[in-house]
């Protein structure tokens, strides 16, 4: 029998039935069935109330038939046809027992009257020339903004550059590529730069739709090529600068040839460090060496004596770069030098002849230092011929252990009590003592000559 039936025989028990005297099977109210069917399913009304989405509140008032405290007929009957489908009852038999249950009463939704409003009559759009020259003037300013925006996104915002040809940023070429075709997007009309070590950058125009290409020469070994974008109107450069390596192998049956970028021959410099650069292909070493030429000065009048040559320094060996690129500082004093720069393969072959360079060191001026060691001194000093104001008129009695520094155009001349607790550096170069000690002396230091013991006191 179904549930339908069963609620048949609780609202008229069968007359014959109780023509005999017999009752009927008494059927469970609608909160007792809705809550044995929750306790059959084996939830609490917090779980019910997740999964049907109805307050427990609301559903433990219909497990206790107290109907007054839902919302109203319609939402109760919504409330409890959903809440028979979850737990598993006919929503039709349960609605028609709470009709039951509840004496027949009728559903009525109640009525809510709103009042409406007085409408009233809609005027047509008038033009006023107020408000012709107020929309204009927001026009202008919306537009005015809208290039400012415009202009100030472009300013701020960098260039942007990419490859698209070679796909990546390490390729091998075949040994006869003398060029390679790179190609790329950026900004239209973006100034592209293509770095490389010892050249000048390559620099290309993008076109209109932000492409570009050029053709870069290739040497033997590993070519770097640094490419980046320049905004002509912001001046601003790309962020991201792509570095790109290009190897052109070798060939085992060639020489090593060399190219010397620095020094340019007959350059002049002042004393110090000079720079050797240049390329080296097939080649993994470079040798830089110097001999001397003479004075960087006027010739010497005739019967003048002439100051002995510096000494020759000392060969330098470097390490060829894997893009067949070298550079070394070299050390040379004031004069004249020939510098001869050679190179070798892996082999043992040599470039020759190798390449020679001459340049002029001049000195650029006469720094020097001189320290107490080993006891007390007297100093005097004449600097570019004139009295040291630090040392004075009457000399200084100079304490062991202390340097002192004086720096001239021309030259230094030092009168020391005893020569030989005075030690002497001379541009950077430690000389030492030139004398004995007790002895009082007295030495000139120029640039272009060697130290000269003089007479004066």
């Amino acid at each position: 029998m179904t549930t339908r039936g069963q609620l048949k025989r609780a609202v008229g028990v069968d007359r014959s039935d109780a023509g005999r005297g017999l009752a009927a099977d008494p059927v469970p109210s609608l909160p007792e069935r809705l809550y044995a069917a929750r306790e059959r399913k084996g939830v609490d009304l917090y779980r019910a109330e997740r999964d049907t989405k109805i307050r427990a509140r609301y559903l433990g008032a219909l497990e206790r038939g107290e109907y007054r405290e839902l919302p109203g007929a319609v939402y109760t009957k919504g409330f409890l046809r959903n809440y028979a489908l979850y737990l598993g009852l006919d929503p039709d038999d349960v609605l028609m027992q709470w009709r039951t249950e509840r004496g027949g009463a009728k559903d009525v939704a109640p009525s809510i009257v709103v009042r409406r409003p007085i409408t009233v009559p809609r005027q047509g759009l008038t033009f006023s020339p107020r408000l012709v020259v107020f929309a204009v003037l927001t026009a202008v300013i919306v537009a005015f903004g809208a290039y400012l925006a415009v202009q100030v996104l472009r300013f701020a915002k960098p260039p942007t550059i990419a490859l698209t040809q070679p796909a990546t940023q390490v390729i091998d070429v075949d040994g006869s590529t003398s060029t390679y075709t790179l190609r790329g997007l950026t900004l239209p009309g973006a100034t592209v730069s293509i770095a490389t070590p010892g050249r000048d950058p390559y620099l290309v125009t993008a076109t209109s739709d932000g492409t570009w290409a050029t053709s870069v020469d290739l040497r033997r070994g590993r070519n770097q090529f640094d490419v980046s974008a320049v905004d002509p109107a912001t001046g601003k450069r790309s962020e991201e600068t792509i570095r790109l390596f290009i190897s052109v192998p070798f060939l085992v049956i060639e020489a090593p040839t060399l190219i010397v970028e620095q020094p340019a021959d007959g350059a002049s410099f002042e004393n110090g460090a000079i720079a050797v650069a240049g390329r080296a292909m097939n080649a993994t070493s470079v040798v830089v060496g110097a001999t001397y030429l003479g004075s960087s000065g006027p010739p010497s009048a005739p019967g003048e004596a002439t100051s002995a040559p510096p000494p020759v320094p000392a060969s330098v060996t470097v390490k060829v770069a894997s893009d067949g690129t070298f550079s070394t500082p070299y050390e040379l004093t004031a004069g004249r030098w020939s510098l001869a720069v050679s190179a070798s393969s892996p082999g043992g072959r040599t470039a020759a002849p190798p390449r020679t360079v001459t340049v002029t060191v001049k000195s650029k001026g006469v720094t020097l230092g001189v320290a107490i060691k080993g006891g007390r001194a007297w100093i005097k000093v004449w600097v570019d011929g004139k009295i040291d104001p630090g040392v004075g008129t009457a000399g200084s009695v100079i304490a062991d252990g202390k340097t002192l520094t004086f720096t001239g155009k021309d030259s230094i001349e030092v009168r020391s009590g005893s020569s030989g607790v005075t030690y002497f550096t001379l541009d950077g170069t430690s000389i030492g003592t030139l004398g004995r000690p007790g002895v009082p002396e007295t030495w000139l230091f120029a640039p272009t000559r060697a130290p000269e013991a003089t007479q004066r006191r």
